[in-house]
C-alpha cells in the first residue's frame, strides 16, 4: 500500500502551450493546471480534458491497479 502519491511532487510539473480561442495566443500552462488567465487578452483559458495522474505519474499504474488503469488508458 502507498502512502503518498509518488506524482504529488510537484517539481515535476512541465509546461504545455495552450491556444487562447479569443486571440489565438500560445500561452503556457503546467500539466497539473486545468486553466490559466491569457496574459494578451486576459481570457479565460480551459483545458478540454481535465489532467489526470493516469496520464502523467509512473505510478499510477500501482496505485489504481492494472484493472482500472487499462480502462482509463483505453487499453
Amino acid at each position: 500500500m502507498i502512502d503518498k502519491c509518488p506524482g504529488q511532487d510537484f517539481r515535476k510539473a512541465g509546461i504545455e502551450n495552450i491556444i487562447c480561442s479569443k486571440c489565438a495566443y500560445a500561452a503556457e500552462i503546467f500539466t497539473d493546471e486545468i486553466k490559466v488567465r491569457c496574459p494578451k487578452c486576459n481570457g479565460l483559458i480551459c483545458r478540454d480534458k481535465l489532467p489526470s495522474c493516469v496520464d502523467w505519474c509512473k505510478a499510477a499504474r500501482n496505485c489504481i491497479g492494472e484493472e482500472k488503469w487499462k480502462q482509463l488508458k483505453g487499453g
